[in-house]
């Protein structure tokens, strides 16, 4: 029987479109389903809306509709952006729904029934905005602590359940359970509540007050506190509590940001232990996404649309960004300089740059079609052991949660395999005539690339299908297991010729900030006012090009107009001052170095897409050039 993975992602607020952080958590959790997929387990996605409270009265009568229409519509937003960035969830479930709203009452009934929920009077601090009451104590400055306006002082009856009840029991259980709170701050943040009486929590609106709501089983007069109505989504889309989904999938892993701690590590969990179900496997919560270091919100104006960013840097791009940059736990810091940075230099550069070499040294020295028969010498096996401990790695890390850290651990082997290609040289075995070692070693990149693809499947399912349909593969995820993949060197048939290339992700242009900020030097810095940082180095981009063509600008005595081979699709256009120093015809053939990712420009009317490097000497320039048998788009560290 398959081992199972039931993960969902909070219901989202309809009082607002969705933007960059309804899109990190939704992509990360479908990022985890996929992962769990791909080591052959039976898994279950769910997301969805919640749609019932105060400020969804508001936002509705705001643009002058009904509640119904007002979540119809917002709801139909999240519903249909989720395949435009290739979420596959198994269910989207809305509150409204009335299976959902029966799930919600059969609850209440059990709990009410337990004795767990009482009649009584509450005065307090309530923000309309998070939809629930404050104390005193974590009011900040008189306001709520996360809308950072005044609260209005509510006294009113109502139902209460009676969760202080469990109040021990909780501390005990995560006590005992480490694993079942992470990252561990979160942990540690959830028992310094439980320290201090969480009291019992209001669970009712009075409907004099609100009749947008889940009308309470046992009193007609009230409708359901929206938290209460929400949190039992997890059960009521599997069909709790009879249906086959339900015993197959539940406990739930929930993954959430750290606003909504509290409900889920605290509400949730009681609310379960009261109405006799399993409390779920683990919660685990990230950080914000910041934009100049300030959280997203509609209310300060600062939200990013999912939408412009898919469509301008692909969505294989935009969800590698999300999973590779965000440490889970952490915030995160958004811009689309970090996000252009980010993917040029992992994939353009590093794992798009692999695959284009590979595919392209395949044709140039056998036509596409490698021999069956391979023979591994040791430095084979030194890489073929950092594979296995990267893969591994990642494997570990996307257990725990955490996709950046899993990325880096791949990236580790993407690096590991650039540094091999470089140091076997496949083109001095080639110039040798040594072809069957050139074979074997072709055959080494090969395998490693296959596991590369299957390792980005979970986090860019397209391209990772794309790379494995080019090496003559297909993924068939329902009778996969990734870790019998991570001990498997073996080679496969294939039958036909590979293609000469697959430039799967293009380089984009680093635009120029609108503003920067001027430095003042100092007295100190004067003297290192020629260094700049490392991390500024490592932006620049060093290529070895073959030059392929040269010709005389046809406006300047000054420049020749070079056509550089970088093993992209087509050689780049690059002018340059030399024409004093060398005739076209010298050029041809030369190997150079090239600055890769500089922004095109025009220089007396011709586009130059980098710069050829030269060295000053007395009797003027001289291009810097590399001898030997170098792969065009070899990467110079």
């Amino acid at each position: 029987m398959k081992k199972t993975f039931y993960v969902t992602t909070p219901i989202y607020y309809v009082n607002a479109k969705p933007h960059l952080g309804h899109a990190y958590t939704t992509i990360f959790a479908d990022t985890i389903c996929r992962f769990h997929k791909l080591m052959g387990e039976e898994t279950f996605f769910l997301t969805g809306t919640d749609e019932h409270g105060d400020k969804i009265v508001q936002a509705a009568e705001s643009q002058g509709k009904n509640p119904q229409e007002y979540v119809d519509e917002i709801s139909g937003l999240f519903k249909n952006l989720w395949p435009e960035l290739d979420i596959e969830n198994d269910k989207f479930i809305r509150t409204t729904y009335p299976y959902h709203k029966e799930c919600v009452q059969r609850f209440l009934k059990i709990v009410y029934d337990k004795g767990d929920i009482y009649f009584g009077e509450y005065g307090g601090y309530y923000c309309f905005g998070c939809e629930r009451f404050y104390t005193e104590k974590e009011l900040v400055d008189g306001m709520c602590p996360d809308h950072k306006k005044p609260l209005t002082y509510i006294h009113e009856e109502n139902y209460f359940f009676r969760m202080s009840k469990y109040q021990d029991w909780l501390r005990e259980y995560i006590n005992d359970h480490p694993d079942f709170i992470q990252p561990e701050a979160y942990r540690k943040e959830v028992l310094s509540m439980l320290k201090e009486p969480i009291g019992d929590l209001c669970i009712s609106r009075p409907k004099k007050r609100l009749t947008w709501g889940i009308e309470m089983p046992f009193d007609k007069n009230f409708v359901t506190y929206v938290w209460f109505d929400a949190l039992i989504n997890y059960l009521s889309a599997i069909g709790w509590p009879d249906s086959e989904e339900f015993k197959k999938f539940w406990p739930a892993y929930h993954i959430i940001a750290k606003d909504i701690l509290k409900p889920h590590a605290i509400f949730w969990p009681t609310m379960l232990k009261s109405a006799g179900v399993e409390i779920y496997k683990g919660l685990r919560v990230h950080g914000y996404w910041k934009v100049d270091e300030t959280k997203m919100s509609k209310s300060l104006g600062n939200v990013v649309d999912p939408l412009y960013l898919k469509d301008k840097y692909g969505v294989d791009g935009f969800r590698y960004f999300l999973m590779r940059e965000m440490h889970f736990g952490h915030d995160g810091n958004f811009s689309e300089k970090n996000m252009i940075e980010r993917f040029n230099a992992d994939l353009a550069n590093d794992i798009g740059n692999l695959f284009n070499r590979t595919l392209s040294m395949i044709n140039k020295y056998f036509k596409g079609k490698l021999k069956s028969k391979i023979n591994i010498e040791d430095v084979d096996r030194e890489l073929i052991l950092i594979g296995k401990e990267s893969l591994n790695n990642y494997i570990t890390s996307f257990e725990s949660f955490n996709s950046a850290e899993g990325l880096e651990n791949l990236m580790v082997f993407v690096r590991a395999v650039n540094k091999y290609i470089d140091s076997v040289a496949p083109w001095t075995l080639f110039k040798n005539k040594d072809l069957d070692r050139l074979n074997t070693v072709l055959w080494v990149v090969l395998i490693c690339l296959r596991k590369i693809a299957l390792a980005l499947w979970p986090v860019m399912p397209s391209s990772s299908e794309k790379m494995l349909n080019a090496i003559g593969l297909s993924l068939d995820i329902k009778n996969f297991d990734f870790k019998k993949e991570v001990n498997d060197f073996n080679i496969w048939e294939i039958s036909d010729k590979l293609p000469k290339n697959l430039n799967l992700f293009p380089r984009k242009e680093v635009f120029k900030e609108e503003t920067q900020k001027k430095e003042t030097k100092s007295p100190k810095s004067e003297k290192l006012e020629n260094y700049i940082d490392f991390d500024v180095f490592q932006k620049v981009d060093l290529r070895v090009g073959k030059v392929v063509d040269a010709a005389k600008h046809p406006n300047a005595d000054k420049l020749l107009c070079l056509k550089v081979d970088l093993g992209e699709t087509k050689p780049r256009s690059v002018v340059a001052g030399i024409a004093k120093y060398y005739k076209p015809d010298e050029l041809i053939g030369k190997n150079v170095v090239m600055v890769a990712n500089l922004k095109p420009r025009k220089l007396r009317g011709e586009i130059s897409e980098g710069m050829v490097l030269a060295v000053h000497k007395k009797d003027g320039l001289q291009v810097l050039s590399i001898d030997g048998e170098i792969d065009p788009g070899s990467k110079i560290s």
